[in-house]
C-alpha cells in the first residue's frame, strides 16, 4: 500500500506501495539542481551538510544479455548536489515503545510521528521538518508503511530467487547483484497511496489509519535493473505464458494474509526500460537496511517496480496469472464511495481489476503557512508580501506543469512559481516531486477565510475541489485547504492563525477535526452520556472490573484491554489478530482507547464487541483511567463499590504503562511561542522522589535561559538532588558577575558536572543535532555511558 523506509540512514520500502514511480533510472543518475524553493534558515536547529561519498558511482559494466540499450555517461549524484544536501539528522535511538516487540533491536529517529500505536511501526515525519530537508529526504525521516516486523538478515547470506517461467532459474546473492549487473541510481519520490487519509477519516472512518500530509519522501536509489536480471535468467516469451512478474517478501506476516507480502506487475512493465524497475540495495549512498549496534549492518535488496513495491524481496516468480497473494488483492484499491466493507466482501469487489492502484494521481499540499502558524498584522507586515509554499507530485512519470492557489474559494487563481529540481529521464519520465511558491499580499490574506491549492500535470489532470471518500482511504487528492482565522497573539495586537485540515495520527488539531467534533456534539442532546445501547454478541451479566483487576491480565495466557470504558478479554483472538499477537500484548492490562480508535475500522470495532466481558468501574477515588479523556464516564448513579473506595489514590509517574490524570493549576505565557504549564499531583501521598539530577544547560546568553529562577530555587532547596551548571556563548552583562561556564559543552564540562555512567544512570539530551553528535554523544561514551540503553535524545 505504501513505500516506506525504516528510520535511520537505511531504508524499508513497503510492499504494494504506490510511489510516484519507479525507483532507479536505466540511464543512470541525472543532473538535478538543488531545491532552491525550500528555505534553509541559518538558525535552523538542524544544519545542512555535504553528504560524504560513501560508495563509488554506479558501474558501467556492459549488459551480458546483448541488450542494445543506449548507455549514457553516468554522473555521481553526490557531486551534483554537494553542499545542498541536508541529510544531517538527530541520532537514531531505541524507542521504548518497541520493547517487547520483534522490532526492539531497531533504532529510530525520535521525531517520527507514530500512526498505529506501538507495533508494527507506521509513521511519517513532521511536515515542516520534511520540507526543511528539501529535494532529498534523509532516510531516517522517510515515511514508513509496515505490515509486520522488520526481518533480520545479513548481506553475505541474503539471496533473491528468480524462478517460474524462466529458462535459467537462479538464486542470486547480494554480491552477485552488485558485481554481476550494471548499477543504476536515480532520485525517486515515493508516496503512500494513503497520503492525506486522515482527511477522509474525518468524513467517515475508512479501513486505514491516519496518515497526514507527509506520507511522501524522496531518496536516491541504487541497484540493478530488474529487466537485466530477468533477461539473464532467460524469461520466456509472452506466447509461452510469461505474462506477469510476481514478488514475494521475506517477512512472515500475521493475521489476514498468513503469508509473505507479495504483489505483481505485468511483464511489459518489468521489461520496459522507461519504467525503471529496479532491485535496489542502496539508498542515499548507504546500504538500505536497518542496523542494530551489533552485529554488523544488515543489507537487503528490494524491488521497486514502477508503482508497486515489495520490501525485503526474496523471490521473483514469472507466471501467467497475476499474483494470488492476499495483499495483492486486499490492498491498493479505490472503490466507489458507496462500497463499504460488507459489500466489498459480498460482491468480490477486491478482485475487480479496474479498481487496483498502479499509478498515483496528481496531488499538492500547502506547507507554508504551517499549521497553527501566526502571522502578526501590523504596519510592517502589511507592507510586505507573504510567500506561500508547498509540494506537488503526479504518477506515471508525469511532470507537474502548473500549481495554482486561490484565496476566494476558486473564483480566481494565482499561478505559482515551480521549482523542478529533476530533469527527465531519457524516456521523458519524471519520478520526483517538485516545490511551488507564490507571494501574496498580507492584506489579501486578511480578507480570506480559506486558502487552497491544486496542481496540474502534463496530461492536464488536476485535483477535485471536494473530497471523494472510499473504503480504503486511498488516493485522497482534493484541494488542500487551509483555514485563515483572526487571533490576538498579544494584548493590543491582532494576527492571522492558519489551520491545516488535520494533524497526523492521534495528534489533535485541524479544522476538519474541529468541525467533526462540533457536528458530533450538535447531534447529541445536551448532557447526553455515552451510549450503552450498542448490541453485543455476548452477554456480560453486568460484570464490573476495577483497573487494578484489569492490570493483572497482561500476558499471553490472559490478555484484557479497556476501550471506552468497556473491558475485553482478547486472549482467544491473539492468534487471529491481523497485526499479530504483539500488537495486543503490549497493550494488555491497560486502557488503549486512543490507540485502538486510531487504527481500527468500524468493522474491527464491531468485532471487538464479541470479546466484551464487562464494564470498567470508574467511581470512587481508587480508579485512574489509563486515558483521561476516554475514561471519563460519569457513572455516579452506581452504588459505591467497596474496592474502588478503599483503593489507594493513583501515584503519578509510577509506571510507564499507566496514564494518571493531573489537574492543570496554572498557565503562564513566557513568550510568543513558549508556555509554562503547572499540574497538581493527584494525591498528597505522592512518594518523595530521591533521584539525583545533574543539569548542564547551554544557551547563547544569560537572557536565553528559560526557567532560570525556578531552576536556581530548586537547586538551592534540594542541593543533594539537583545540581545545575549553565554554559553560555556570550556574557551580556559581565558587571553582574557571571559565575558559570562560557563557551561550548566540552568533555571537561561534562566530566566536572555530570556523573560517570553506570547501571543506575540515565542521560537525557536535547539540542541541535551537531551538538548532540559531536559534543554530547562521544564524550558521554568516554564517560562509560551505555549509549544504546542509557542515552535518550528528545
Amino acid at each position: 500500500m505504501a513505500a516506506s523506509v525504516q528510520p535511520r540512514q537505511f531504508g524499508h520500502l513497503e510492499p504494494g506501495s504506490a510511489p510516484v514511480c519507479g525507483a532507479a533510472s536505466s540511464n543512470g543518475a541525472k543532473a538535478y539542481p538543488p531545491a532552491n524553493g525550500i528555505p534553509r534558515r541559518a538558525d535552523s536547529p538542524v544544519r545542512g551538510c555535504g553528504f560524504p561519498p560513501l560508495v563509488s558511482p554506479p558501474s558501467r559494466k556492459p549488459p551480458s544479455d546483448g541488450s542494445d540499450d543506449e548507455e549514457e555517461e553516468q554522473e555521481d549524484w553526490r557531486e551534483l548536489y554537494g553542499s545542498h544536501l541536508q541529510l544531517e539528522v538527530e541520532p537514531s535511538v531505541r524507542d521504548a515503545r518497541d520493547e517487547g516487540t520483534a522490532d526492539a533491536w531497531i533504532e529510530r529517529n525520535p521525531l517520527l510521528i507514530r500512526l498505529t500505536g506501538k507495533h508494527p511501526l507506521n509513521c511519517e515525519a513532521p511536515l515542516a521538518r520534511l520540507m526543511h530537508h528539501g529535494f532529498i529526504t534523509p532516510a531516517a525521516l522517510h515515511f514508513v508503511r509496515n505490515h509486520g516486523a522488520v526481518p533480520r538478515g545479513d548481506w553475505s547470506t541474503w539471496t533473491v530467487e528468480v524462478t517460474g517461467l524462466v529458462k535459467r532459474p537462479m538464486r542470486l546473492t547480494v554480491d552477485e547483484l552488485v558485481n554481476g549487473f550494471p548499477a543504476v541510481e536515480v532520485p525517486v519520490t515515493l508516496a503512500c497511496s494513503g497520503n492525506r487519509r486522515k482527511e477522509q477519516n474525518m468524513v467517515q472512518q475508512t479501513v486505514g489509519f491516519n496518515f497526514g500530509a507527509a506520507a511522501v519522501s524522496t531518496s536516491v536509489w541504487h541497484g540493478a535493473r530488474l529487466r537485466d536480471v530477468l533477461r539473464r535468467c532467460g524469461i520466456m516469451p509472452s506466447k509461452g505464458g510469461a505474462l506477469n512478474v510476481c514478488f514475494e517478501g521475506a517477512e512472515d506476516l500475521p493475521g489476514g494474509g498468513g503469508s509473505k507480502y507479495g504483489t505483481s506487475i505485468t511483464r511489459q512493465w518489468a521489461l520496459d526500460p522507461s519504467w525503471d524497475s529496479v532491485l535496489a540495495y542502496m539508498q542515499n549512498g548507504e546500504h538500505a537496511a536497518p542496523r542494530p549496534r551489533l552485529p554488523r549492518p544488515r543489507h537487503h535488496p528490494r524491488v521497486a517496480p514502477a508503482c508497486r513495491i515489495v520490501n525485503w524481496v526474496k523471490r521473483i516468480i514469472v507466471t501467467t496469472a497475476e499474483s494470488d497473494n492476499y495483499y495483492h488483492y486486499k490492498d491498493n484499491r479505490v472503490f466507489p464511495s458507496h462500497v463499504d466493507a460488507e459489500l466489498a466482501n459480498a460482491d468480490a469487489w477486491w478482485y475487480k481489476p479496474e479498481y487496483i492502484i498502479n499509478e498515483l494521481n496528481v496531488n499538492s499540499v500547502i506547507t507554508a503557512p504551517g499549521h497553527d502558524e501566526i502571522l502578526p498584522i501590523n504596519g510592517i507586515t502589511t507592507q510586505r508580501g507573504y510567500t506561500m509554499k508547498g509540494y506537488a507530485y503526479s504518477g506515471g512519470g508525469k511532470r507537474i506543469t502548473r500549481v495554482e492557489v486561490t484565496l476566494d474559494g476558486g473564483e480566481t487563481w494565482l499561478v505559482c512559481v515551480l521549482d523542478l529540481p529533476e530533469k527527465p529521464t531519457k524516456y521523458g519520465k519524471h519520478w520526483c516531486w517538485c516545490f511551488w511558491s507564490v507571494e501574496v499580499e498580507v492584506l489579501d490574506l486578511l480578507g480570506a477565510k480559506e486558502i487552497a491549492v491544486r496542481a496540474w500535470d502534463q496530461s492536464h489532470n488536476t485535483q477535485p475541489e471536494k473530497l471523494i471518500w472510499n473504503l480504503m482511504g486511498m488516493m485522497n487528492n482534493c484541494w488542500f485547504k487551509v483555514k485563515v482565522n483572526v487571533c490576538r497573539p498579544h494584548k493590543g495586537e491582532i494576527g492571522l492563525v492558519f489551520e491545516h485540515p488535520t494533524q497526523p495520527g492521534n495528534q489533535t488539531g485541524g479544522w476538519m477535526a474541529r468541525q467533526k467534533h462540533l457536528e458530533t456534539a450538535e447531534a447529541a442532546a445536551p448532557g447526553l452520556k455515552r451510549s450503552t445501547s450498542t448490541p453485543f454478541m455476548n452477554t456480560t451479566d453486568g460484570k464490573q472490573f476495577t483497573m487494578s483487576e484489569v492490570r493483572k491480565h497482561s500476558s499471553q495466557d490472559s490478555a484484557w484491554i479497556v476501550v471506552h470504558g468497556h473491558v475485553y478479554d482478547c486472549t482467544a483472538f491473539l492468534k487471529d489478530h491481523p497485526g499479530g499477537a504483539d500488537s495486543i500484548l503490549i497493550n494488555a492490562g491497560t486502557d488503549c482507547t486512543e490507540e485502538f480508535d486510531a487504527i481500527h475500522s468500524d468493522k474491527a470495532k464491531a468485532l471487538l464487541d464479541t470479546y466484551r466481558i464487562g464494564e470498567l468501574i470508574t467511581t470512587g477515588a481508587g480508579y485512574s483511567s489509563d486515558n483521561s479523556v476516554h475514561g471519563a464516564s460519569n457513572l455516579s448513579q452506581l452504588a459505591p463499590i467497596r474496592e474502588a473506595i478503599k483503593a489507594p489514590a493513583p501515584v503519578a509517574l509510577s509506571s510507564p504503562r499507566d496514564k494518571v490524570p493531573c489537574q492543570l493549576v496554572d498557565k503562564k505565557e513566557l513568550s510568543r511561542d513558549v508556555r509554562l504549564f503547572r499540574f497538581a499531583l493527584p494525591s498528597s501521598d505522592q512518594p518523595e522522589d530521591t533521584t539525583e539530577m545533574h543539569l548542564v544547560y547551554a544557551n547563547r546568553t544569560e537572557d536565553d535561559i528559560l526557567l532560570r529562577d525556578e531552576l536556581d530555587r530548586w537547586a538551592a532547596e534540594y542541593p543533594d538532588r539537583l545540581k545545575v551548571w549553565y554554559v553560555i556563548d556570550q556574557v551580556k552583562r559581565p558587571e553582574e558577575g557571571w559565575k558559570y561556564g562560557v563557551g561550548f559543552v566540552t568533555e571537561e564540562v561534562l566530566r566536572e558536572h555530570v556523573p560517570e555512567g553506570g547501571d543506575d544512570t540515565l542521560a537525557l539530551a536535547c539540542g541541535p543535532p551537531p551538538m548532540i553528535k559531536f559534543a554530547v554523544s562521544p564524550n558521554l561514551e568516554k564517560m562509560k555511558y551505555d549509549m544504546a540503553n542509557s542515552f535518550i535524545v528528545f
